[in-house]
């Protein structure tokens, strides 16, 4: 029997990952009016990111690594964690995450709860991503500028992807919730199987793995 949306809580190979390719892609319907100009419709509310992990495979223990992982998730069964080589802190690349790197939201008095995410671009057309996987640790959480301890004053809902603020440090009326983190991106892959060679003596080929943001 297979499970619905399972996930391991394991991270991809991180120095085959380093040498992957890929980004964000978004899906937008254009339709041409005869007037000249578009119509243009966002298919989904956020962007999904896929990668090709195939250029990171260098020597044949890399080869063997992707393939002992591949097979322990079942292929595309299980979705785990992948470290973006070119997108993963709440910060500049390299930076190291502050908690008052991403802005959550503002406090009333009551609310506890406020959604992990990173946002892209200005304040008028910000984009918030979700933050799912945040990275064990990295994780730090400031109320009105000042930064909270964990596990005592916070901890991170992994079910909802919420940051969750214990009774005595939930948000004054007006107070700004911000966050800093490492974070990895869910995925799973996006093949039925994997072809791999070897191009020379001890050196592992494998020409495509493809990996797609899955959901949460």
């Amino acid at each position: 029997m297979t499970e619905f949306l399972s996930f391991h809580e394991v991270r991809f190979p991180t120095a085959i990952a380093f040498g992957a390719t890929g980004g964000p892609e978004r899906r937008t319907e254009i339709v041409a009016l005869t007037s000249g100009r578009e119509k243009r419709n966002a298919r989904f509310a956020h962007s999904r990111h896929r990668y090709d992990a195939g250029t990171g495979v260098r020597s044949l223990a890399d080869l063997q690594e992707v393939i002992a992982f591949w097979e322990a998730r079942r292929g595309p069964l299980h979705g785990f964690r992948f470290r973006d080589p070119f997108d993963m802190k709440s910060c500049a690349a390299g930076g190291t995450p502050a908690a008052t790197d991403q802005a959550l939201g503002t406090g009333d008095g009551a609310t506890a709860r406020f959604a992990l995410v990173k946002r892209y671009g200005d304040d008028g057309d910000a984009y918030a991503r979700p933050i799912r996987k945040p990275v064990a640790g990295t994780l730090k959480v400031a109320v009105a500028g000042v930064e909270k301890a964990t596990p005592g004053e916070f901890a991170f809902d992994d079910a909802t992807g919420e940051i969750v603020l214990a009774p005595g440090s939930i948000p004054g009326a007006g107070q700004a919730v911000t966050a800093g983190f490492e974070f990895d991106v869910p995925v799973r892959f996006d093949a039925e199987r994997i072809e791999v060679g070897i191009s020379a003596f001890k050196a592992g080929r494998i020409p495509t793995i493809p990996l797609v943001e899955v959901l949460l």
